[in-house]
């Protein structure tokens, strides 16, 4: 387990959240206690609102109590965090009932005339906001604790992958390879599923970014792993297949060693790899830089704005010094550096005749100087950016064919290894011209997450580069070896995909250029959290053939049937206009969708279009659910344990079918099980659906008939925030009062508010 990290926390306990799970958490309890120290002062309370100041109380202490006996059965299985977790759920737990004694209010409480000895809420708001305090940080602390678990079991899951790899490593026969090998297929399949969902779940986008990365490197790395040791064992004497093999192991140590140090922090006291300066960076600090002089008047010369323009220059000469830019680009280049520092200087002048002359018009001569210096280091950012997308889109372009990777298969299955040696020589050079163009990229990407994908794009052509021309020697001395060929296009396959995973890349920074992007990007070839089918990137699109069209038949005729069933029970409703309605009848369309296409007709064409309609389905199975609970809670109250029991089964299976739909798959055999599993859950989706739907329309027209004493009937999206009693009472305390509103606000937004409480 690696130490504790270095940085300071939110709370007081100094605990720091760096998951949006911990996040999500709190947000609901900072609602609810935040409700109960927000109730308006009135002399008078009304029977409803003590009601409800009672009712929030005591559900926050019911709340606790349940959180509390989680957190003290995690801290009896895991005995290194026993002390630290028992202590922070006995605090808990006495925050939480010291909330219900504060909120254990009655009729006495509404009239300040009567004798009461009790201290309540009305009586002790400051007692409230400590408590409130101290809840949130011992439950905080629980979480946190409870985090190091997941990630002691990643690093856990990579011990295990390490030692499975050590002993893949050593192996002298195909058959205790296969069988090993079998063994760290299912290794990695564990990591990948949990590191994916710790990467889902950071706020960190930089760290996103990493860990999308390392996963990346790992993901393509299996597959070369494979075939070069399997090239290795059948060809033990050939220098150039042991030098592949040894590369592949060495990249995937590297690989997991990253994905380690990013979920435990391990170098998080300063031993952080950092990026190369970017010029985008440089430009954004300057003018920071420059617009600050306009406050700083009487300050000591600004030597430090010179300073950082001529250190920006200095990063300029990684395109100026390039051997592939045009000599007009070159020239324009050096023309706009020449601009910025003529500006620069005529801004220092400004801001000297502004200290001494206190004139209007040294003030207005200093804004068009600070104007003018901004706009020239604007127009530097946007030439370099031209340069380096259109000199990466020209390269992308004539290497569209692949020209030398076709030319080593041919040249290595022929064994000749001089045609072999000329054509290594032209793909080094095009790797060159590659890592150069993703240096140039990574100084204009925009975004932290996007330099980091520059640099992994750099990182992966340098490495793969040597590998495949190691391959295609190879397959040169041993031209008739199978294995030898199967090893080259695994390696050639990897080549492409970068390439195009790059040409997606420059489309992304020309995205945020223009300001169609913001700081969030989606991962290449990694799971793409709330964005349909992403991660299904490098997937080919193919289409069922006959014969699984066939295997398939049956499982889309019970869809179709079921789809059928659905529509039909929906039609049963006089509200037509219900949510419940039109999520189902969205489900039955999407189902009778996934029906068509296993008949090889309609509008998903292919396995990605499958998948991206079984996440869409899962999403909408999962609004719907969250729409259920809602209104069982409501209508059935104690007599809902069946119901309910099905609600949470539907949820657990769209959860299943959104993971299974987003985990990308390799190879014709994963592809249609992974085709078969998303339709079995639709299936069981539906049915689950179809379950519920006759006890939702008999209980919505119950619901009806006594409107007169529960209100009007509401859209199910505006009732559902007030889905328990907790959050009913917030509305009562905060009757046209905003304030109390979690639903929208940041977590953050949320802890500044009960901070300025407690000041108050």
């Amino acid at each position: 387990m690696a130490s504790p990290p270095c940085g300071h926390g939110n709370f007081d306990s100094g605990l720091e959240i760096k998951t949006r799970s911990v996040e999500q958490t709190l947000i609901p309890l900072v609602s609810q206690i935040t409700t109960l120290i927000n109730h308006k002062e009135r002399p008078k309370k009304s029977e409803r609102t003590l009601a409800a100041i009672h009712r929030v109380g005591q559900a926050v202490s019911v709340a606790v109590g349940r959180f509390v006996a989680v957190g003290e059965a995690i801290a009896a299985e895991n005995q290194e965090l026993k002390d630290e977790m028992g202590h922070a759920c006995f605090e808990a737990r006495r925050a939480g009932d010291a909330i219900a004694q504060l909120t254990d209010v009655g009729p006495a409480a509404a009239a300040p005339t009567v004798t009461d000895a009790r201290i309540t809420v009305f009586s002790d708001r400051t007692g409230m906001v400590k408590a409130a305090r101290l809840l949130l940080s011992s439950v905080t602390k629980v979480l946190v604790l409870a985090d190091r678990i997941v990630i002691k079991q990643i690093v856990t899951s990579r011990n295990k992958v390490l030692v499975t790899l050590d002993h893949l490593e050593r192996v002298s026969t195909f058959q205790e390879f296969v069988q090993i090998f079998s063994q760290f297929g299912n290794e990695m399949v564990e990591f990948a599923h949990l590191t994916g969902d710790r990467q889902n779940d950071l706020k960190d986008e930089k760290k996103k970014a990493r860990m999308a990365a390392a996963r990346a490197v790992l993901e393509k790395c299996t597959m070369m792993l494979l075939t070069a040791s399997k090239t290795c064992l059948r060809h033990p004497d050939c220098e150039s297949a042991r030098i592949n093999k040894d590369a592949v192991f060495q990249r995937m140590r590297c690989a997991l060693e990253q994905v380690i140090e990013i979920v435990t922090e391990a170098r998080s006291c300063g031993e952080n790899k950092t990026l190369p300066a970017s010029i985008y960076n440089g430009i954004k600090d300057y003018k920071s830089s420059v617009e600050c002089l306009r406050d700083n008047l009487y300050a000591s010369p600004p030597d430090s704005v010179g300073r950082q323009l001529e250190a920006l220059v200095e990063r300029t000469e990684d395109f100026t010094d390039s051997a592939y830019t045009g000599h007009e680009q070159r020239q324009a280049i050096l023309g706009l550096c020449q601009l910025a520092r003529q500006d620069a200087q005529q801004l220092l002048h400004a801001w000297t005749q502004a200290q001494s002359v206190h004139a209007k018009d040294a003030i207005d001569d200093l804004e068009v100087a600070i104007a003018k210096s901004c706009q020239s280091v604007n127009d530097l950012r946007r030439e370099l950016h031209k340069v380096a997308v259109s000199r990466t889109s020209d390269m992308l372009r004539v290497h569209a064919e692949h020209s030398p990777l076709r030319a080593l298969k041919a040249a290595g299955g022929e064994g000749n290894l001089e045609v072999v040696a000329q054509y290594s020589r032209t793909l080094t050079e095009q790797k060159e011209q590659l890592v150069e163009n993703c240096r140039l990229l990574c100084h204009v990407s925009g975004t932290e997450p996007l330099e980091i994908t520059c640099t992994h794009a750099e990182e992966t052509f340098h490495v793969i580069g040597p590998q495949i021309i190691s391959a295609a020697q190879t397959l040169a001395l041993h031209p008739s070896s199978k294995i030898a060929k199967e090893n080259l296009d695994v390696f050639c396959e990897a080549w492409e995909s970068q390439l195009s995973d790059m040409a997606l890349l420059v489309r992304e920074i020309d995205d945020v250029f223009e300001g169609k992007r913001g700081d969030k990007r989606p991962y290449l070839s990694l799971p793409r959290p709330g964005k349909h089918s992403a991660n299904l990137k490098t997937a080919k699109a193919v289409k069922l053939d006959a014969e699984e069209q066939t295997s398939m038949a049956k499982l889309g005729l019970e869809l179709r049937l079921l789809s059928s069933d659905v529509d039909a029970e929906v039609d049963k409703w006089e509200e037509q206009e219900h949510d419940f309605v039109r999520q189902s009848q969205s489900l039955a369309s999407m189902a009778y969708n996934m029906y068509l296409f296993t008949r090889g007709e309609g509008l998903l064409k292919t396995t990605l279009d499958l998948f991206h309609q079984a996440e869409v389905l899962s999403e909408e199975g999962l609004q719907l659910s969250s729409s259920l609970q809602v209104f069982f809670t409501q209508l059935l109250g104690e007599e809902k344990s069946t119901v309910m029991s099905e609600v949470e089964k539907l949820a657990l299976l769209c959860q299943q079918l959104q993971t299974g739909a987003r985990t990308p798959v390799q190879g014709k055999t994963a592809t249609f099980q992974k085709v078969d599993s998303s339709i079995q859950k639709t299936r069981g989706v539906l049915t689950h659906v179809l379950n519920l739907l006759p006890v939702c329309n008999k209980l919505n027209r119950k619901y009806k008939s006594e409107r007169s004493s529960l209100g009007s009937p509401q859209d199910w999206r505006e009732r559902q925030d007030a889905s328990t009693p907790i959050q009913d009472g917030d509305r009562v305390l905060n009757n046209n009062n905003n304030d109390g509103d979690f639903g929208v606000k940041p977590f953050e937004q949320q802890m500044a508010s009960l901070n300025l409480l407690e000041s108050n």
